[in-house]
């Protein structure tokens, strides 16, 4: 067996048994809160993650683009919700032919989105299922009222094409109280308008621990970071440092002063996403060491506050700040337990952001 330490850096390691202790977290408190679970792929991008995910009891898998739902697709897996207003006719085309081999819904925030589906999905047989967005509070895509979400509702429902599936969110961080009562307020407007709402979907990796409060309106929740974790979530309270699957591995190239030390991991494998944090990753090994910078292929290391200090060819583990982006950055990955190497697995979904 391969050991990390024969590993050429910068590479990616993904701890086997600290994906599958996440994975049956989630599971455990969704099954406890009653909620369906719909794991976001577009962490990991792998069939083989997705798959382990059905099989301990996910509802379906969520993806993000036409792209990632095409690999998937293509790997066997058969129940996608896609989180993504799809614009334009050769994307449509795209969606239908997912539509004909696999159980697919989409999501809408827009009278202009739900009327390009309807002139692509036209099969009352077999209509395709659309969830209307709503903005709870991310300030992202999702319609900004119960009423237009009533509104787009009824445009869905009214396309020979389309079914009307419900309600659907990504909450902002932290802000789950607020997003239930914005769900709340809508499900009690579809009933003052005898309208069948089938379903709600939410959720994000920073509140699984709040999952019995979005149970108290929603039916399905949609993590993607928590099978590997990361530094933004163990910042969240989401995760501790020994929850995290995902690291970077890389080399220590330069000790230009007694105060620095360069990596061979710059923007291009740790990502420049700081997601509010300082600094671009933890070294577990150097706590007290700062990622203080990054160009494309350099990762400058302040040591000023470190009593330890790594010489020139150490190989340190880098817990990112964003584990989704560090996996569209690498062709493969390596699946570890303790320090050997179980299997290297090409990133499927890597670069399918169309």
């Amino acid at each position: 067996m391969t050991t990390i330490s024969e590993l050429d850096t910068p590479c990616v390691l993904i701890d086997l048994d600290k994906v599958e202790a996440n994975l049956a977290r989630a599971q455990a408190l969704a099954d406890k809160a009653g909620l369906k679970l719909r794991p976001h792929i577009k962490t990991h991008k792998l069939p083989r993650f997705a798959r382990r995910q059905v099989e301990r009891g996910a509802a379906g898998i969520t993806v993000q683009k036409l792209g990632e739902a095409e690999v998937m697709a293509d790997a066997g897996l058969t129940d996608m919700l896609l989180t993504f207003n799809i614009i334009g006719a050769a994307k449509r085309a795209r969606l239908k032919a997912l539509h004909e081999r696999v159980t697919i819904r989409t999501v809408a925030d827009s009278a202009e989105c739900v009327d390009g589906l309807a002139e692509t999905f036209t099969d009352p047989a077999h209509p395709l299922g659309v969830f209307v967005e709503c903005d709870t509070g991310m300030g992202r895509c999702g319609v900004q009222s119960a009423k237009a979400a009533v509104s787009l509702a009824r445009r869905i429902a009214a396309a020979p094409g389309l079914a009307f599936a419900g309600l659907m969110t990504y909450p902002a961080a932290g802000k789950y109280r607020e997003a239930a009562k914005w769900l709340a307020d809508a499900k009690a407007l579809f009933a003052r308008e005898n309208m069948e709402l089938p379903a709600i979907t939410t959720g994000g990796t920073p509140d699984l621990a709040h999952m019995a409060e979005a149970a108290a309106v929603a039916t399905e929740y949609r993590p993607g970071t928590y099978i590997y974790m990361d530094r933004s979530q163990v910042a969240a309270g989401a995760a501790g440092w020994d929850d995290c699957a995902l690291s970077v591995l890389a080399t220590v190239v330069s000790r230009p002063t007694d105060t620095r030390a360069i990596l061979d991991a710059g923007s291009k494998t740790l990502t420049s996403d700081t997601l509010g944090l300082d600094g671009f990753g933890y070294i577990p090994a150097y706590p007290e060491a700062r990622i203080a910078g990054l160009s494309e292929e350099h990762g400058t290391v302040d040591l000023s506050a470190s009593a330890q200090k790594p010489a020139i060819g150490a190989v340190l583990r880098i817990i990112p700040n964003h584990a989704c982006p560090v996996s569209n950055l690498f062709d493969r990955v390596h699946l570890v337990r303790g320090d050997g190497v179980v299997e290297t697995l090409d990133v499927a979904a890597r670069g399918r952001v169309d």
